[in-house]
């Protein structure tokens, strides 16, 4: 039951599509009648596999649990040219801002950047044809079905990336939480001590008629660019920001030197980013109503001030933030939007397609493999006529004929197709 109160921001899962169901094989018959003519339907279409952005999705705590997704196998035709029913889709929902990988090539598959965005990821195999779909002015009984074409599974990244106009950030327990909780609605878990926030809290910021997205990014420490704490789990959340807040303990009363923490913090965005280190920030110093934090603030702005807007702030009294979000709001006017990842919008694992193939020799015996050959072992009956009379009028079509021809093969050599052999003759 504790897993449950973890935040959970990437995940792996295991998808796959439904298969095609066989075409029907059949012939109409009556009494004393026995073959009127092929009737048999196609197989229906395997489910596919979408996934759905949904801003009800907080995270991806759910697949920890549920990591398998399977579409449903369309069903085989029928006889009387009835069509087999088609296997159902599944959806998969996830939080908006999630970015779906390949886990084998890591290619980005999409990013669900907006809320309702819906992905088609993986599509069903299609149906078969049914016998009755072969028939020609030739050939008038077919005594062979097409079989469904079978998908493969697939593995997925699904990481969550925060979408935000400001990123919060700062050492644990310097009042990021605080902050968010007096400028915005959101209510985080706040303590008096390190690490009370375990996971990005969201919350909206009015500035009169307008507003922003404030993000409070937790766990960030020296070493988190290399893991340490929990900053190097949740450093990718600042990478949709458009801005950085980047709030300082100025009061100094935790022993630590509010310049050294300033430093630490913007030399692990460095290291785990130079793009996110290069992202406007101003400056929060909190706990300027603490006695002794004004004399730091004078030093740090001595330090500071000429390169950044600095503000001096109290979290807890409110004093200061008005004209903090002002700033804010102000910067974020000349600053590009929240952009998408980069992704290849096109990609969607697909059985059906171009049918390829190559030939390379070995012994004497020219192999043909490819999803041609895939296709042609899935709907070839060797032991009927019409059958083979499709299959090699289907190699003539695709040109392995004319292919293995400009190979140098001779008549009377070994061709293998699958588990077809055969002597060639030209």
């Amino acid at each position: 039951m504790a897993d449950r109160n973890l935040f959970c921001d990437k995940v792996k899962i295991t998808i796959k599509s439904g298969d095609g169901g066989d075409g029907m094989n059949s012939f109409k018959s009556y009494k004393g009648k026995p073959a009127c003519g092929p009737d048999g339907g196609d197989g229906g279409d395997g489910g596919s596999i979408f996934i759905q952005a949904d801003k009800d999705v907080n995270d991806l705590l759910a697949f920890r649990y549920v990591s398998k997704y399977v579409a449903g196998d369309g069903e085989r035709g029928g006889s009387n040219k009835c069509f087999g029913k088609s296997g159902a889709d599944v959806i998969i929902k996830v939080p908006v801002g999630t970015v779906v990988k390949d886990a084998e090539t890591e290619t980005v598959i999409c990013d669900m950047f907006d809320d309702g965005g819906k992905k088609l990821i993986a599509e069903g195999g299609r149906g078969g044809k049914g016998n009755v779909r072969f028939t020609t002015s030739r050939r008038h009984a077919p005594n062979f079905a097409q079989k469904g074409e079978k998908t493969e599974p697939h593995t997925l990244i699904l990481e969550l990336k925060v979408i935000a106009d400001v990123g919060i950030i700062g050492f644990p327990n310097v009042g990021k939480s605080t902050m968010l909780s007096k400028i915005s609605a959101a209510r985080p878990k706040i303590a008096n001590y390190h690490f009370t926030t375990l996971s990005p809290n969201l919350g909206v910021v009015k500035y009169y008629d307008n507003s922003f997205v404030a993000a409070d990014i937790p766990g960030l420490i020296e070493g988190a660019s290399q893991g340490a704490g929990l900053g190097h789990d949740f450093l990718r959340h600042i990478e949709r920001t458009r801005m950085l807040l980047h709030v300082v303990d100025i009061s100094g009363v935790e022993g630590r030197d509010p310049v050294s923490d300033f430093e630490k913090i913007n030399a692990e965005l460095k290291n785990y980013s130079e793009a996110l280190a290069g992202r406007p920030q101003i400056i929060a110093l909190n706990k300027c109503d603490i006695f002794g934090a004004e004399q730091n603030a004078a030093a740090f702005r001595k330090k500071y001030g000429k390169k950044y807007d600095i503000y001096c702030v109290s979290a807890i009294g409110g004093e200061g933030l008005e004209e903090l979000i002002k700033a804010v709001f102000e910067k974020l006017q000349t600053l590009p939007p929240v952009q998408r990842v980069e992704s290849d919008e096109s990609f969607t694992y697909r059985k059906s397609g171009d049918l390829d193939y190559e030939i390379f020799i070995d012994g004497g015996v020219y192999f043909v493999v490819g999803s041609l050959v895939d296709m042609l072992c899935r709907n070839v009956v060797l032991s009927d006529p019409d059958s083979m009379a499709y299959f090699q009028k289907i190699l003539r079509e695709k040109g392995v004929i004319a292919k293995l021809c400009e190979l140098g093969i001779k008549e009377g050599d070994t061709v293998s197709i699958g588990e077809v052999e055969f002597d060639f003759v030209p």
